[in-house]
């Protein structure tokens, strides 16, 4: 294959780039010049390593798998005071000790074959940078004493700055997943367009309510508590986001073991031989990509990855099955009881009342359906069109497209094609 099929695209070559340049100012500043305050260095150094450490455990695409290291970084780089004396450290020490920390934390990582990405690390620093340069100038210079004093328009003007900061976290996080949603063999293909960065940038912004907002909480308290009570603060003011990150790695494994037990349920018209192989998992992905594409928030598409799993789970109850799985091509009302029997199933399980509701209204005319409905109905129809080897991907989408009517949904079924011309137009692959 050729290299340019396989390149990285534009917007990751340069957040690397300059994530590495700033890098190497920073190492090459503070060597040259030496360290100032070397213990300030060296505590929020050693924080930063744990928490780059505590990635252990870390569920796969846990949005902050280290808080506390993000943490300590916000606070060494919005740290102006530390025990009522002023420090000096700048934005170049706040770099330096930030890669320094990285590297020593990357080579257990690396010696037991994971740890951070290159993208995850050059987002962490040029994040940090961000912070660093909005509040180091202001604070040596003498701006932000004399324009905020010390008092709690100080403490306003720091939560601003982490404000800002993690917008520009969320900016950056959604540019790099827009480059990397389009897939390597489109990338040289004239027409080829990624994910629209709008829902992206929306599903980071919604992801700061969570782990984020700790995070900058965190890291504002311990720029705060060091600037009153010295280097004594971080032991006691790490204890907080420890916890919740404790927390938050429980309800990820029990979300994690939710899912997998639902994909486990979703099998099962496959085993008996009424679904073919891999159909849920194709109907998941796409009805998430359409999702996604459509604006839905994180809950939502949670709702409608598990509902379209479960969506043919009411083909149990025929005595024949169905040719090919292909519910798309039987008369409404047969659809319409395949889909109730569904629901009453997915209730048995225990599953949340709304997956239920999606998959007992699937086979509504959509007018009457929720959107989950009508993404899971239109995605279904295509899988099952697109299986029969008939129609091939442009011709289901063109039956889609006739049926817009009554059965599908305008907006999902521009939406579905979107998704598949970035995708060459092809379905999903089968397993």
């Amino acid at each position: 294959m050729s290299p340019q099929w396989v390149r990285l695209p534009p917007v990751v070559l340069a957040v690397r780039g300059a994530a590495l340049a700033l890098a190497a100012a920073g190492l090459g500043h503070t060597l040259w010049h030496g360290v100032r305050e070397p213990g300030h260095a060296l505590a929020f150094g050693v924080l930063i390593t744990i928490g780059e450490l505590a990635r252990w455990g870390a569920q796969p695409g846990e949005r902050e798998p280290a808080p506390l290291g993000a943490a300590g970084a916000l606070a060494y780089a919005l740290l102006g005071s530390s025990g009522g004396e002023p420090t000096s450290h700048g934005v170049l020490q706040v770099i330096a000790v930030l890669v320094a920390a990285q590297l020593v934390a990357c080579v257990p990582h690396v010696a037991r074959g994971s740890g951070p990405g290159p993208d995850q690390v050059a987002r962490r620093i040029l994040t940090v940078v961000f912070a660093a340069v909005c509040f180091q100038p202001l604070y040596n210079s003498g701006r932000s004493e004399s324009w905020f004093g010390d008092g709690p328009y100080y403490a306003a003007f720091l939560l601003v700055l982490l404000g800002l900061t993690a917008l520009c976290d969320a900016v950056l996080g959604a540019l790099l997943l827009q480059a990397r949603t389009l897939p390597r063999s489109l990338r040289a293909v004239v027409g080829a367009t990624p994910v629209p960065y709008g829902p992206l940038l929306r599903d980071e912004l919604r992801a700061l309510r969570g782990i984020g907002s700790a995070v900058c909480a965190t890291g504002a308290v311990m720029a705060l508590g060091v600037a009153v009570a010295g280097l004594w603060a971080l032991p006691v003011l790490c204890v907080p986001l420890l916890l919740t990150q404790v927390s938050f790695r429980r309800f990820a494994a029990v979300r994690t073991t939710y899912r997998q037990t639902i994909a486990s349920l979703a099998r099962s018209t496959e085993i008996a031989g009424y679904t073919p192989h891999g159909h849920a998992r194709r109907v998941a992905a796409l009805c998430t990509a359409v999702g996604r594409e459509m604006g839905l928030s994180g809950p939502e598409l949670t709702v409608l990855e598990y509902a379209a799993l479960m969506h043919d789970i009411g083909q149990l109850s025929l005595v024949d099955p169905v040719p090919a799985g292909a519910t798309a091509t039987l008369p409404a009302a047969e659809q319409r009881r395949i889909a109730l029997l569904g629901g009453a199933v997915v209730r048995q399980t225990g599953v949340d009342t709304e997956i239920a509701v999606v998959v007992e209204q699937q086979a509504d005319p959509y007018r009457e359906q929720p959107l989950a409905a009508r993404i899971v109905r239109a995605v279904n129809a295509y899988d099952d069109l697109c299986g029969e080897g008939l129609s091939g991907p442009l011709g289901a989408l063109e039956q889609l497209r006739l049926g817009t009517g009554r059965d599908y949904q305008p907006q999902v079924v521009e939406s579905l094609s979107r998704v598949l011309a970035r995708g060459g137009l092809t379905p999903v692959p089968p397993g």
